[in-house]
């Protein structure tokens, strides 16, 4: 083998490693569930309404991805945000929409489903376990049951 196919060889093998040093660097995404209840709003709310929120999060896109069940609920959820930045037993605003956007008259039927790219901060956030979820009622305008996202370390 000449000198100069013995480089491009080299070239070549080096570029595929790069380019799976790169794949292997990159992170999965990741699913897990949040528990929502009365008693982790601020102030605690008296309610037999629970739920399960139900995320996919990808690091590498900043996309996320719900869907969150409700039970017992005072009547039906009016909206659903994940709020932040705040740490369990903090209150914040909503920082992202997970039911239809501006739409409280219109009572929620059925799961909330939906995705939103974060932005670089409230990935941080997302990450850091500063965001929590959010459902709101017609009976409790500020929230009737919440759940702080903690996602699984890596």
């Amino acid at each position: 083998m000449s000198i100069s196919r013995l480089r491009r060889a080299a070239v070549t093998l080096a570029g595929i490693a790069c380019a799976s040093a790169a794949v292997v660097a990159q992170a999965a995404p990741m699913s897990f569930s949040v528990p929502l209840n009365g008693s982790e709003q601020v102030p605690p709310v008296q309610t037999k309404a629970t739920g399960d929120a139900k995320l996919t999060y990808d690091p590498d896109t900043r996309v996320v991805t719900w869907n969150i069940t409700t039970h017992d609920l005072s009547g039906p959820a009016t909206m659903a945000h994940f709020h932040g930045p705040a740490t369990e037993g903090k209150n914040a605003p909503p920082v992202v929409w997970l039911s239809k956007k501006g739409s409280t008259s219109t009572p929620i039927t059925g799961p909330i489903e939906g995705k939103a790219t974060l932005s670089d901060e409230q990935a941080k956030e997302f990450m850091a376990g500063e965001l929590y979820i959010n459902v709101h009622t017609k009976e409790h305008p500020d929230g009737e049951i919440r759940g702080q996202v903690m996602p699984p370390k890596q």
